[in-house]
């Protein structure tokens, strides 16, 4: 390792991690380069880097790193890394974990007002000049299932309990959390199904949560809930869905993330009566990047100091 640490932003939009390097008092530390995500690191700078940020790195790139020793991630989802059949197996690898938290929750609540209240009915009645009086649903008072309690689910928690919302939920390790009734381990989900009004899916990209929400367990949910996916679009068997909103077996589903995006313009979602489609809007935001840059940056002075990092990826659970 040389005097100064050799760093590679590997995206388009670098002005908030340099100045975010300036401000921690790190430029003096290291030697940045930075790439955009349509260039390929030279092979200088493929021998030189010792750590690497980037949304994500083709095959064959990171065993071409020789000096690489952590790579952070700019996006909470891994798969993508994981993926890659050459990771090299001492990689640290970070997520930008948690960096969602300032949009996301509202974006969710935002999905339960659209649910519950007729505004959107309102706003396509106002285009033909009719009144047609409508009864909103309240909010307070229903169960809003949360699988995967992570820094977002508690986020939404909080702000869900303070609509009188009940909120319940799964998480892998399961412990007591504020605004939470009950947190439930994995093996109980179908509690958390049967007892939702609204069920809020932030469950990592894992083998075990594809097509995770299929027919049976469709058919554990109340015929008036509703599905909310903020998670993966991996999650839902499409086919399962669709057949379960058009049979009436759930009332209807919000969906902002799926497996292929742009979603197609044939895909039934976009044609089946409740569901919505949302062009994933759930997590970015104007300041995401100077929220992942603080993440970095810390991480970057805990690598200079050769201490732990944050959010670090257990490859195991995928996540």
């Amino acid at each position: 390792m040389t005097d100064r640490a050799n760093i590679l932003l590997w995206t388009d939009s670098t002005a908030a991690y340099l100045d975010a390097i300036k401000a921690a008092g790190l430029s003096d530390r290291v030697t940045v380069d930075t790439l955009s995500r349509k260039d390929k690191p030279s092979p200088d700078q493929l021998t030189r880097t010792e750590a690497l940020m980037a949304a994500g790195v083709p095959a064959g790139l990171l065993p071409a790193m020789p000096k690489l020793r952590w790579a952070q991630s700019m996006t909470a989802g891994v798969e993508g890394w994981l993926s890659l059949p050459d990771l090299p197996p001492t990689l640290t690898l970070t997520c930008a974990r948690g960096t969602h938290r300032e949009s996301m929750p509202e974006n969710i609540i935002g999905a339960l007002f659209h649910v519950g209240k007729p505004y959107a009915l309102a706003a396509e009645n106002q285009k033909h000049g009719k009144w047609v009086h409508t009864v909103a649903q309240p909010l307070n008072g229903k169960t809003l299932g949360i699988l995967g309690l992570g820094a977002i689910g508690q986020e939404v928690a909080r702000l869900a309990a303070a609509l009188g919302m009940r909120v319940i939920g799964t998480k892998r390790r399961p412990v007591p959390m504020a605004n939470v009734s009950e947190v439930l381990p994995s093996d109980r989900t179908h509690e958390v199904l049967a007892q939702s009004d609204f069920l809020l899916l932030l469950l990592p990209a894992t083998p075990e949560t594809d097509n995770f929400i299929n027919t049976e367990r469709l058919g554990m949910m109340k015929p008036h809930a509703w599905l909310l996916n903020f998670g993966r679009g991996h999650l839902i068997k499409d086919d399962d869905l669709i057949a379960a909103v058009r049979a009436k077996k759930i009332a209807g589903a919000v969906l902002d993330v799926f497996r292929q995006e742009p979603l197609p313009a044939d895909h039934p979602f976009w044609s089946t009566e409740g569901i919505l489609v949302l062009p994933h809007i759930g997590g970015p935001h104007p300041q995401r990047n100077e929220i992942v840059a603080r993440l970095f940056v810390e991480n970057l002075g805990r690598f200079l100091r050769g201490e732990s990092l944050k959010e670090v990826v257990d490859r195991e659970s995928g996540y």
